[in-house]
C-alpha cells in the first residue's frame, strides 16, 4: 500500500511534493510561533496596563482621602455643639452663680453657653464673664422683656439643641448634659428631650418634687393639662423652634412649648424618671399670677378648645389649691 507524502511528519522543500491541498508542515510551526509572540506581547501590555491603571487609582484614592480627611477635619474643629445653653438675666447677682457653676461643671463639654443680659446695673455682667465658663458668650443690650431677650439669645444659636436655663435654676448634676447626650444619640436626634423637675431653695437644698409630674410619654395632648414639662426641663431641637409669640406677656414659654410639639417627630424622656433641672423656688407668691392664669387659659382654648379647656380647669381645682399648700410650705427665696 502506497502512502502520500503528506502522511508522516516530513518537510518537504516545496509545495510541489505535498499532494492535494494539503498544507505544509513549515507554516503551522510558524504560525504557532507568531501567536506564542503575540500572546507575550498582549500579556505584557495587559500587565503594563494594569499596573498603571492601579498606580492612577492608587493616586486618586490617596487623593480622594487626603480631601475627605481635611474636610473631615475642617468639619470637626468648626462643627457646631450639641447644645445652646440660653440663660437670659437682669440685675440678677445674687442668683446667677448657682446657674453659672451649675454649667461650668458639666462632663460634656458639647455646649455654648449664651447670657443675654438686658443691662443689668449690678455684678451680673462680672459675674458671668469672671466665671471662665468656654465657649461662653455674653451680651448686654435692651430688649422687650423676658421672652424678647430669649428670642435675641435663639437667633445667635448655633447648637443643634436649646436649653433655656433661667438665673437661680441649675443643672441637677455634673453629668446631666452627658447623659441628654447620650439620649440624643440613641434615639436618631428626637425633636424634644426632657426630664423632671424639682424645687430647691437659694442655698440649694431639696424642697420638693415640682408640683406636676412630665409623664413617660410626652405629646401634643399633654400640655392639654398644663405644663407638664418644666421650660427649663424641655429641650427642643433648634430647626423646630420658632420665635416665642411676643403677644403673650406671662406664658409665651407655655405657648412656645405647643408649638414645639406640633413640629417634633419624637419626643424621649430622660429614663428613669431622672431629674434634670433644680427650680428655685420663688416661695409662695408668683409675680403677675392672676394674668399669666387668664393668659394660658386662652392658650389653652385657641390649641385645645374653649368648652373642653373650661371642663378641664374645673378638674384644675383641686390641683391648683394642692399647690397653693405647698407653696406656703415652702420657704420664701
Amino acid at each position: 500500500m502506497t502512502t502520500s507524502p503528506c502522511a508522516s511528519p516530513v518537510i518537504f522543500n516545496s509545495v510541489d511534493q505535498c499532494t492535494g491541498s494539503t498544507i505544509c508542515a513549515w507554516l503551522p510551526v510558524a504560525q504557532n510561533t507568531k501567536n506564542t509572540i503575540r500572546i507575550v506581547i498582549l500579556r505584557f501590555i495587559s500587565r503594563f496596563l494594569i499596573l498603571r491603571l492601579a498606580k492612577v487609582a492608587l493616586f486618586f484614592v490617596k487623593c480622594a482621602f487626603f480631601f475627605t480627611f481635611a474636610g473631615l477635619t475642617k468639619y470637626a474643629l468648626n462643627m457646631a455643639p450639641l447644645f445652646s445653653i440660653i440663660t437670659v438675666t437682669y440685675n440678677a447677682a445674687d442668683t446667677l452663680p448657682a446657674t453659672l457653676a451649675s454649667v461650668k461643671e458639666q462632663t460634656c463639654g458639647m455646649y455654648e453657653y449664651i447670657v443675654m443680659d438686658g443691662v443689668s446695673t449690678d455684678r451680673t455682667l462680672k459675674l458671668a464673664i469672671d466665671a471662665g465658663i468656654p465657649r461662653a458668650r455674653i451680651y448686654s443690650s435692651p430688649d422687650k422683656g423676658l421672652y424678647d431677650a430669649m428670642n435675641k439669645a435663639m437667633a445667635l444659636a448655633t447648637g443643634q439643641y436649646l436649653i433655656f436655663l433661667n438665673s437661680g435654676d441649675a443643672f441637677h448634676s455634673p453629668d446631666t448634659l452627658e447623659h441628654l447626650a447620650r439620649l440624643i444619640t440613641d434615639n436618631d436626634f428626637p425633636g424634644i428631650v426632657y426630664g423632671q423637675t424639682c424645687v430647691v431653695d437659694s442655698s440649694r437644698r431639696y424642697l420638693a418634687p415640682r408640683h406636676l409630674v412630665a409623664p413617660e410619654e410626652l405629646t401634643l395632648d399633654s400640655f392639654a393639662e398644663g405644663m407638664v414639662v418644666c421650660h427649663q426641663a424641655f429641650v427642643v431641637l433648634r430647626k423646630i423652634a420658632q420665635p416665642y409669640n411676643l403677644k403673650y406677656r406671662f406664658s409665651a414659654d407655655y405657648e412656645w412649648c405647643i408649638r414645639c410639639l406640633q413640629r417634633s417627630r419624637s419626643n424621649v424622656a430622660l429614663p428613669d424618671n431622672e431629674v434634670m433641672i433644680d427650680y428655685l423656688s420663688e416661695g409662695m407668691t408668683t409675680r403677675n399670677r392672676r394674668a399669666s392664669l387668664i393668659e394660658r387659659f386662652r392658650i389653652m382654648s385657641y390649641y385645645y378648645g374653649f368648652f373642653p379647656t373650661l371642663m378641664r380647669h374645673i378638674g384644675f381645682v383641686g390641683r391648683f389649691l394642692r399647690r397653693r399648700r405647698l407653696e406656703k410650705s415652702l420657704p420664701i427665696g
